[in-house]
C-alpha cells in the first residue's frame, strides 16, 4: 500500500508541475491531504528534486516570466517574498519599459485633465509600479 501511496504522490506532484512551476512549500501545502505515511511526501517531494523535476530558481524564473509584462517590482516581489533578490533587480532595470506598456495597453492617450491623471496614475500604482516611474509614464516623459 505504500507504494501505492508513494506513486500517488508523486502523480499529483508531477501533474501539479506539469501545469506550472511550483515550490516545494507549495506543493507540500497541496499535497499535504494525500500524505497518507508520515514522511512519504517529503520522501516523494526530495525525489523529484533530486531528479529535476523541482527546482526553487525556475519557479522564481517561471513567477517573474508570467507577471513582468502586467505588474510592477514591487507587486512581484511582494509574490517572490523573500526569493529571488537577482530576479528582482533585473523587474527593478526594465520597470519603466514594463511601466509603458501596460499603460499603453490600458489607456494610450495622455490624461487630458487631473481627474484621468489621477485615475491613470491609480492604475499603475494598483498594479505595483513606483511612484516615480509612474510620474514618468503618466507625465510622458521619455527619459
Amino acid at each position: 500500500m505504500a507504494t501505492l501511496t508513494a506513486l500517488s504522490l508523486k502523480g499529483r506532484a508531477l501533474r501539479l508541475l506539469g501545469a506550472r512551476e511550483h515550490s516545494r512549500a507549495e506543493l507540500e501545502r497541496k499535497l499535504a491531504a494525500h500524505e497518507e505515511e508520515p514522511g512519504s511526501l517529503a520522501r516523494t517531494l526530495d525525489e523529484l528534486q533530486a531528479k529535476g523535476f523541482l527546482n526553487e530558481q525556475r519557479v522564481v524564473e517561471s513567477l517573474v516570466h508570467r507577471r513582468a509584462a502586467r505588474l510592477g517590482t514591487s507587486r512581484i516581489r511582494q509574490e517572490l517574498s523573500s526569493r529571488g533578490q537577482d530576479a528582482v533587480e533585473q523587474l527593478r532595470a526594465t520597470e519603466l519599459d514594463r511601466a509603458r506598456e501596460v499603460w499603453r495597453k490600458k489607456f494610450g492617450t495622455p490624461p487630458a485633465d487631473a481627474a484621468e491623471r489621477a485615475k491613470q496614475m491609480r492604475f499603475l500604482a494598483g498594479r505595483g509600479f513606483a511612484g516615480d516611474v509612474i510620474r514618468r509614464v503618466v507625465g510622458g516623459e521619455e527619459d
